[in-house]
């Protein structure tokens, strides 16, 4: 099992790669996931999850999750063949995590995506877009 800290990683990129983790056979928990960074205008980021938030109705959707750990899963499963076999399973392999929990508390493995550091232009964490989304707050210690 792979650990992968998110923290300052570009969301995007780290998707694709957990991907193809992923469709290797590997099981894979993302721990920080509020802490992915998403590169660009902050304006067009956030108009662009109100379209999808807004889109459809509250019965019928689709529904589209506010919270950051749901948000990097929904990336990683755009990355799948989800509607196969091969990408429902190994979708079942993916965890996401707000925080880091207990049983992941130093075995972290290293990945070598682009980070925040190396951005140059505008961007937005996950935990900063959920709540300009409307989140409600979570009771806990994240």
């Amino acid at each position: 099992m792979k650990v992968i800290d998110a923290t300052g990683k570009v969301c995007g990129r780290l998707a694709s790669s957990v991907a193809k983790m992923l469709l290797n056979g590997e099981e894979v928990s993302i721990i920080n996931a509020e802490k992915a960074v998403i590169s660009g205008s902050l304006a067009s980021i956030t108009s662009l999850y109100k379209v999808r938030l807004d889109r459809g109705d509250k019965h019928k959707g689709p529904f589209v999750s506010r919270l950051p750990d749901r948000m990097m899963k929904r990336t990683v499963r755009g990355m799948l063949p989800y509607k196969k076999s091969s990408g429902r399973e190994a979708l079942r392999r993916l965890k996401v995590f707000v925080g880091t929990p207990k049983e992941f508390g130093g075995k972290v493995d290293e990945m070598n995506t682009k980070t925040v550091s190396s951005l140059t232009s505008e961007h937005i964490t996950l935990h900063d877009l959920s709540k300009k989304l409307g989140r409600k707050p979570v009771v806990g210690n994240f």
